[in-house]
């Protein structure tokens, strides 16, 4: 194998592919990258037999091949050499890397060893813009479950369904406390017209990267056991999670019996207030009270008590509920709307929150749901 390429196209292709090598494998070839030249292109894979990243780059190719270098050793050398054309060749498993006046020879290993990146059939597909998808994992990824109490809930699900023009994609995260869903419109659906699938949160914090802030399409790709996605210069391949994710249709209450409205910022600055007694030793739920025309938020812990008020639009009847001032912060963070509506029924149902009608932003393309936490009397 002989090939020559620049070294800036090189190392981000060591960089992106190297995110899903495996740190420690009981097959060493996985804690390497399989480097592969073939005809004018040069393809640098990481797997680490859950995901898979390949990256495509240019490469003026003399002898086409493959072999697996480790990762740590190949883009340390890389990134530390001069900004030139990187030429690199082989013979047998040593590896001759050459950039400028710098060289060096690394042992590498058999590339028949590394196991192949799994083929995803083409079972259903759509295309979306990267910047919206990455939007859509960047508003719903905190929720998802960090606990493997229930396995299908450490990733996020994609829901795929018609709508009035064309079809939607819903992606719902949710961790047993609270929810968040983003909903958009997609193109280019091929396969069947609904379907489902769960994407593990580590392969989401990938597809993240992957994913320019570019309106360039992203293409996903639905297998039987798989998933895809695929950008013009790097692929992504991951497994599916399997079993039966939370009917979040059911769980979002349909009707309120409370609705106010409030300014985001306001909202957000009045919970960040009263949670600066609260820490991971010294634990409270905020107190929320639901007056006509505002919201009274407090809190106590051994470190003293804190108080506040925001001002809302609406009569909240005097409804008192506690909720983890943590997972409220999470859901107004990732609202893009200036004012949030708050839905709610009782002291122990969930929270809706909403966005409120803005320019340039669809109010029910997001929905967050926060579950109470069981205040103590007269605390």
């Amino acid at each position: 194998m002989k090939f020559s390429c620049e070294k800036a196209l090189l190392m981000s292709a060591i960089n992106m592919a190297s995110r899903t090598v495996a740190v420690k494998s009981s097959i060493p070839a996985l804690e390497g990258l399989l480097v592969e030249a073939r005809e004018d292109t040069l393809r640098i894979t990481g797997y680490d037999l859950k995901t898979g990243i390949r990256s495509v780059v240019p490469a003026d190719v003399r002898e086409q091949g493959a072999l697996v270098l480790s990762a740590r050793l190949f883009g340390e050398i890389v990134r530390r050499m001069p900004d030139d054309v990187v030429i690199l060749s082989t013979e047998g498993f040593t590896v001759n890397l050459r950039c400028g006046m710098s060289e060096f020879n690394i042992q590498g290993i058999d590339a028949s060893e590394y196991p192949d990146l799994p083929t995803v059939e083409y079972m259903n597909t759509f295309h979306i813009p990267q910047n919206v998808m990455r939007d859509m994992i960047d508003r719903t990824a905190f929720a998802i479950s960090q606990s493997d109490a229930r396995p299908i809930h450490t990733g996020a699900l994609f829901d795929v369904e018609p709508a009035e023009e064309g079809h939607k994609l819903t992606v719902v995260a949710v961790d047993g406390y609270r929810l968040a869903l983003r909903r958009e419109k997609i193109t280019d659906l091929t396969g069947a017209k609904e379907f489902r699938f769960v994407v593990p949160g580590s392969a989401l914090k990938e597809v993240q990267r992957i994913a320019g802030d570019v309106e360039d399409y992203l293409e996903v790709v639905q297998g039987e056991r798989h998933i895809m996605f695929k950008t013009g210069e790097v692929t992504l391949v991951t497994r599916r999670l399997e079993g039966e994710f939370l009917d979040y249709k059911k769980a979002i209450p349909a009707t309120a019996a409370i609705r106010v409205n409030a300014d985001t910022r306001r909202l957000m600055e009045s919970i960040e207030r009263c949670s600066l007694i609260i820490s991971e030793q010294q634990k409270s739920p905020l107190r929320c009270t639901f007056e006509p025309g505002v919201l009274k938020v407090k809190t106590s812990t051994a470190l003293g008590n804190a108080y506040d008020e925001c001002p809302v639009d609406g009569d909240g009847q005097g409804l008192e509920i506690g909720f983890n001032n943590k997972y409220l912060l999470d859901a107004l963070k990732s609202v893009p709307t200036p004012s949030v509506y708050l839905s709610l029924n009782t002291p122990v149902s969930p929270c809706v929150i909403t966005g409120a009608e803005c320019r340039n932003v669809d109010p029910d393309a997001f929905t967050y749901m926060v579950l109470p936490v069981r205040l103590k009397a007269g605390v």
